[in-house]
């Protein structure tokens, strides 16, 4: 496999650009943690204190990344005391977001297996009248008052041939109570969007619907179900505000199979919250703070930093990282639909699939290289390692939420149609990391091409 090293005909990179590097993060870091004081982080956390906080987390990360790669250019006792207690501060801080993250990515996939997730408008027929007069209604808000019903053209479901028909989902009901009319799937024939009604199911939708679910920052959804099996990891990466998907339309098993993860995942990221501020206001994390105050005036470079070049160390974290590809299936990831991210999905083991820990490792190699890139060229690196990074984070959020509905599942005396819901979402969320391994595999397929 072609490695891509850095130009050999441009100049030396000295000591001082990883210095300039790691006194910018560090400033940084002290920046976003101002922020963080200033906005507050109690039960409450503001939009602030969660950009703070992520802020801190990607400081964090880069020095602590950097510390690694450069090592031997830096001194080797500040180093190896430094880059622990900044991994605990960035993980610290990353179980919160991961946890709410995790709980919106579960509950719009069982929404959207389901099917009550709402479809896009097909093409209009020959004779429709009326089906793009208007916007679709929100699922929860009954229609207005003098609204006219929908009406559905000869020949479509739910209409007599020759005439037209009211379309049974949009038909609010009477003011005396009867019940309106609706189709045997609960959803309007003409492509509207039924309002959700109070059937026999909503008892454990209602149990969803008083959930605490928080929309986690930065990984909206504009996506639908339309976009296909993929689509909740696709709506990660999309960025973006989500409304809180309507469980309406839930079979019970689903619904309470959300209930349960809700419950989980919401108790899990409030003890995380707790821990965070916990941590925040710890001395360790006072001594972590003032150790980069200093490295943002000071940066403590080792002797043999004089005269050293960089390039070559960064070269090793890009060969490090080619090793740990060429361990990769990729060939049977180059394959759709292989089916390979399903074994061992019965395994009693309740530890994360072992197949997942070398994909994990390069993300995190990738993610060294990528850091190490930014030293050497001032910031600038590949857009195409942005795309293959992505590819691993969904990667690892499909495994951590597969494994989260896994372990639901072994929640003691829960209903069978509970179980066969989350044992569903089980096998979707690693048919997303199938399809994560699929996109990263063609990533780096331009990454090599690029290096011919």
């Amino acid at each position: 496999m072609a490695q891509r090293h850095l130009d050999p005909t441009a100049g030396p990179v000295p000591a001082d650009a990883l210095a300039g590097y790691l006194r910018a993060q560090a400033t940084e870091f002290l920046r976003a943690l101002r922020l963080h004081r200033e906005t507050g982080a109690g039960a409450a956390a503001s939009e602030g204190s969660v950009e703070a906080a992520r802020a801190l987390r990607r400081a964090a990360r880069r020095v602590s990344g950097s510390l690694h790669t450069f090592q031997p250019v830096l001194d080797p006792d500040w180093s190896e005391a430094m880059r622990p207690e900044l991994a605990w501060v960035s993980g610290t801080l990353a179980l919160e977001h991961a946890h709410a993250s995790r709980l919106q990515q579960l509950l719009l996939a069982l929404h959207r297996l389901s099917g009550a997730a709402p479809f896009p408008p097909q093409g209009p027929a020959a004779g429709t009248t009326a089906r793009t007069a208007a916007p679709p209604l929100p699922r929860d808000r009954p229609a207005p008052a003098g609204s006219a019903p929908a009406t559905v053209p000869a020949g479509a479901t739910g209409a007599a041939p020759g005439r037209t028909g009211t379309a049974p989902c949009d038909t609010p009901a009477p003011a005396d109570g009867t019940p309106g009319r609706t189709d045997t799937a609960g959803r309007a024939t003409t492509g509207r969007t039924a309002p959700a009604r109070a059937t026999p199911v909503t008892a454990g939708a209602a149990a969803v619907r008083t959930g605490t679910m928080t929309d986690a920052p930065g990984r909206g959804s504009t996506a639908t179900a339309a976009a296909g099996p993929r689509g909740s990891a696709l709506a990660v990466a999309a960025g973006g505000a989500v409304p809180a998907p309507d469980r309406g339309n839930l079979t019970v098993g689903a619904a309470k199979a959300g209930a349960l993860l809700d419950r989980q995942l919401t108790l899990a990221r409030t003890r995380a919250h707790s821990t965070a501020l916990q941590a925040l206001g710890s001395s360790r994390f006072h001594a972590v703070a003032d150790k980069v105050a200093v490295l943002a005036s000071e940066v403590p470079l080792s002797p043999a930093a004089a005269g050293a070049d960089l390039r070559p160390l960064a070269d090793a974290a890009r060969d490090r990282l080619t090793d740990a590809v060429a361990a990769l299936p990729l060939l049977t990831a180059g394959s759709p639909y292989n089916a390979e991210a399903l074994i061992h999905g019965l395994s009693p083991d309740p530890a994360p699939h072992p197949q997942d820990a070398p994909w994990h490792q390069v993300r995190l190699l990738l993610r060294l290289h990528r850091y190490a890139l930014e030293v050497v060229h001032a910031g600038r690196h590949p857009g195409s390692l942005l795309d293959a990074g992505e590819a691993l984070d969904r990667h690892r959020d499909a495994a951590e939420a597969a494994a989260a509905a896994a372990q639901a599942a072994r929640t003691p005396r829960i209903a069978p149609a509970t179980a066969y819901a989350l044992g569903v979402l089980h096998a979707d969320q690693r048919h997303e990391v199938e399809a994560a391994r699929y996109a990263f595999q063609r990533c780096w397929q331009k990454e090599v091409i690029g290096t011919l």
